[in-house]
């Protein structure tokens, strides 16, 4: 084999090529995020951290009976409590039980929206 040369722009461009490459084919086939829901607080438990969440965007979401869901809320060090009333951002997420749907468990991530 032969040495090949290749001019220094040309190389440049065909790093960008697949790196621009590489990057659109994640972008377009990537995992898509969880869309953030808001709703307003229904009620609130500071001991257990249990929090339940009502709005009409809720009923689709998995755990959640009818326009209400309830989970443990997973919060970050410092972050507002929140209070009836209050609109809340969040995703949520369900483990499933071992024995059915009775001891699902409902986890919501998220925070008082400003």
């Amino acid at each position: 084999m032969g040495n090949v040369n290749l001019p220094t722009p040309v190389v440049i461009a065909a790093g960008v090529i697949v790196f621009a490459g590489g990057y659109l084919t994640g972008a377009v086939t990537g995992w898509d995020s969880p869309d953030r829901t808001t709703a307003v607080v229904s009620s609130y438990d500071a001991k257990t951290h249990r929090l339940c969440l009502k709005s009409d965007a809720v009923s689709d979401l998995a755990g959640a009976e009818g326009n209400t869901i309830c989970g443990q809320w997973e919060r970050v060090s410092g972050s507002a409590l929140p209070a009836v009333g209050d609109d809340f951002r969040f995703v949520s997420s369900v483990t499933k039980g071992q024995s059915g749907t009775a001891d699902d468990r409902v986890s919501i991530f998220g925070e008082v929206a400003d």
